[in-house]
């Protein structure tokens, strides 16, 4: 793809909660074509002017006028621009034109999809035309996945230093989350409601740790339910609820690097109840909590307020087994609510990222550990609130 375009990046969403978050950040982090050159874009010419007068944009900020349900504009849009960064979702709805744009114009994009059966639909329909066009297609690039999927990469690589392979399990538990969830994520857990009511086989994809593996079968992993964790974290964890994606993606990641964590890699992922008989209680309790999309939740367009957001924050502990016996652990962060203040940095840093630190990496659907690697790190701690360090 041409580095000749219009373009670095056009946020697409820019009038929603999270993709005006990320126009926000952008006009403090880098103004506007002084460092980076961006567009917003969205549906509404009068929105997006509005939206750029309400975050202190400059007045000569471009605006795109794009819209999911009108291929032409999705199009015109893809041709301006380097990468596409899409907050539009639920994706199972209005995700699809615009990964078709990208791949027909090898134009890059990222997006914040959590959504295992539109990605494993998207991989089927569109990754080989990505693979000839040119356009990285990276999905899953903000809290889901990448503090879990670059976790996992970082304690691997510590672990080929110090024990010469990578450790054949490792364990992801999140000690703290502090942070509402939107209504963008709302929809999005009703898309998928509403595509398994449609097609119950799509069960089996959501069943599946090895969905987006693209055909390998692994082993058996562990079920993720609840777990007496008194050697590692000194108590008890229960179910997380993110865990069906971020595990699915890392999978992922590791077949599209050649198996590189091994061909017998297992990965689970769950959320510290505390210690004693309340941490299970907590963990037990957990079992029964209700996903992400029912009729109460938030409608599209809500979000946590900026003290929210500002006060949020979240911590992992990864934990590595290897087959010696060894053990490594490694500790990721971030500094704002994890769904939103945080989300909407580490996507515009992966855009970036993408265009400007990777471009051996080639065409096709990958995640963020596979496309960006070890590169998208330094990104991370120097600009989006975040630290990977061994603990």
């Amino acid at each position: 793809m041409s580095r000749d375009r219009e373009f670095d990046v056009i946020v697409f969403g820019a009038t929603g909660f999270t993709g005006r978050l990320v126009a926000e950040y952008l006009v403090g982090r880098y103004g506007v074509d002084r460092d980076v050159s961006w567009a917003m874009a969205g549906r509404s010419q009068g929105k997006l002017e509005a939206v750029r007068d309400e975050i202190g944009a400059p007045p000569g900020t471009p605006l795109v006028v794009a819209d999911s349900d009108d291929a032409a504009s999705l199009t015109a849009m893809a041709e301006r621009t380097r990468c596409v960064l899409t907050t539009v979702g639920p994706y199972l709805w209005y995700g699809e034109g615009l990964v078709r744009a990208c791949a027909e114009t090898g134009t890059d994009s990222v997006d914040l999809s959590g959504e295992v059966l539109w990605m494993r639909q998207m991989i089927d329909r569109y990754h080989e035309q990505a693979v000839e066009s040119g356009a990285r297609i990276v999905h899953s690039t903000g809290f889901d996945s990448i503090p879990f999927d670059l976790g996992v990469l970082f304690l691997q690589q510590a672990a080929e230093e110090r024990f010469g392979n990578p450790c054949q399990r490792v364990r992801t538990r999140v000690m703290d989350m502090r942070g509402e969830f939107s209504g963008g994520t709302a929809a999005a857990g009703r898309a998928t409601v509403q595509a398994l009511q449609a097609d119950p086989d799509l069960f089996a994809v959501l069943l599946d740790p090895f969905a987006l593996a693209d055909g390998f079968e692994g082993p058996e992993q562990p079920d993720g339910d609840t777990a007496i964790d008194e050697d590692i974290v000194g108590g008890w964890s229960g179910p997380f609820f993110m865990a069906p994606i971020n595990t699915r993606n890392i999978h992922r990641s590791n077949a599209l690097m050649g198996h590189r964590y091994g061909e017998d890699f297992q990965y689970d992922e769950m959320l510290f109840a505390g210690p004693g008989d309340a941490g299970r209680q907590r963990a037990e309790a957990m079992k029964g909590m209700a996903a992400v999309g029912g009729d109460d939740d938030p409608a599209p367009g809500e979000g946590p307020s900026r003290e929210v957001r500002e006060a949020g924050g979240y911590e992992l502990l990864l934990i590595g087994s290897h087959a010696d016996g060894g053990e490594i652990r490694a500790r990721v962060t971030g500094d704002k609510d994890p769904g939103y203040g945080s989300t909407s940095k580490i996507i515009a840093e992966a855009a970036l990222c993408l265009i400007d630190d990777r471009p051996d990496t080639p065409g096709g659907i990958w995640t963020p550990a596979a496309a960006l690697g070890e590169r998208l790190i330094p990104r991370l701690v120097d600009r989006a609130g975040m630290t990977f360090d061994l603990a």
